[in-house]
């Protein structure tokens, strides 16, 4: 595995070896609209599982240089509709500016593509309404780069050990997820809240996803949300803190707390933690970093009835959700995530920040 820069949370790009679940051009897919570096991680997970990266397209020519840079093998599109008219590309991987999420996903699965997307996938209710109606209209699927999980080693354990029964049945997960907001790099869209949807519908998206998978929930009660800027008034439009509580239909909890006061002097983006207490035991996962011991780190620390662990994740676990991915989109399965839970798990990020909002 090459070794992820870790100082920026929006470059943040893993890669890993991986088991290809295709043969060469049996899966071959297109990179575009590259505003938010999340672009290359899903390519690479992508690329990673065998799949074949034919496209890239994207307004801005520096942004293709730097894509080209990573991956020579590309070619470069003249525009977005000759990826979508191509009947070769069997999926768009996408991270535009989040507002825009949603045309261009629409566009693709008009097109009879699949769409993968950066999270958050939508910044609006009605966008996630519309995407309901096309997805169901067309079969094709909307699938979200949930990458706290989905690209995290000891994010992916924490749900393997769950799984397993490892600590029982689930009865709250609490995630902090900071993040460093490296103010002076950021684009204009970043701090407009009608182009990033708000930070619960933005990082919180991730954590609502987590609560999901590892509770096995299907749906959610919203206890409270709040958000704020407590730190940056020279950026109205920005929130830089934000919290929520949910109860889930199943029973479990859930609390979060998502925000960008990751302090200069971490190694890491962000401290990212997840808490699991169940019935038979806790699990910690340190996602990101081992505050003053080890950066990068990828650890879940287990407790059970019979024992105490420390398991390292980091170049161990992998991150086999891509090549369920790829098999999923050719067989019209759903073994990755299922259609539903991508959706679910933007519903509610977005309902906590309309109760947010109006809270404040």
């Amino acid at each position: 595995m090459t070794k992820p820069q870790i100082s920026s949370g929006a470059d943040y790009a893993p890669t890993a070896e991986a088991t290809n679940v295709v043969e060469p051009g049996e899966f071959v897919f297109a990179s575009a609209f590259l505003d938010h570096g999340h672009i290359h991680g899903q390519t690479n997970g992508l690329k990673d599982a065998g799949g074949t990266l034919k496209w890239v397209f994207d307004p801005d020519p520096a942004r293709v240089a730097a894509f080209v840079e990573k991956n020579p093998e590309v070619q470069v599109a003249e525009s977005y509709a000759q990826i979508l008219d191509d009947p070769e590309i069997q999926m768009v991987a996408a991270a535009a500016v989040p507002s825009e999420r949603a045309e261009i996903g629409f566009q693709a699965l008009r097109a009879g593509k699949d769409y993968f997307t950066d999270k958050s996938p939508f910044t609006t209710l009605a966008q996630l309404a519309a995407a309901r109606t096309l997805v169901a209209e067309t079969g094709r699927r909307y699938m979200v780069y949930y990458s706290e999980r989905l690209h995290n080693e000891a994010g992916m354990k924490a749900g393997e050990l769950i799984a397993n029964g490892a600590i029982g049945k689930v009865l709250q997960v609490i995630n902090l997820a900071p993040h460093r907001l490296a103010k002076s790099t950021r684009p204009d869209w970043f701090f407009d809240k009608e182009k990033y949807g708000g930070i619960l519908t933005d990082i919180g998206s991730h954590q609502f996803e987590q609560f999901l998978s590892y509770t096995g929930a299907k749906d959610a009660t919203i206890n409270f949300a709040r958000v704020e800027n407590f730190n940056n008034p020279d950026q109205p439009g920005l929130e830089d803190f934000g919290e929520a509580s949910l109860t889930a239909d199943n029973g479990a909890s859930f609390y979060c707390r998502v925000d960008w006061f990751t302090p200069d002097g971490s190694a890491s983006w962000g401290d990212g933690r997840t808490f699991v207490v169940g019935t038979e035991g806790t699990l910690e996962a340190r996602k990101y970093m081992d505050v003053a011991r080890a950066a990068p780190a990828s650890k879940i620390f287990l407790v059970t009835g019979t024992q105490e662990r420390e398991i390292d994740c980091l170049n161990h676990t992998g991150f086999p959700i891509f090549g369920e991915l790829i098999l999923d989109c050719l067989n019209r399965t759903e073994n990755a995530m299922t259609q539903e839970h991508a959706f679910k798990a933007a519903e509610l990020s977005l309902e906590a920040q309309r109760i947010a909002d109006q809270v404040r």
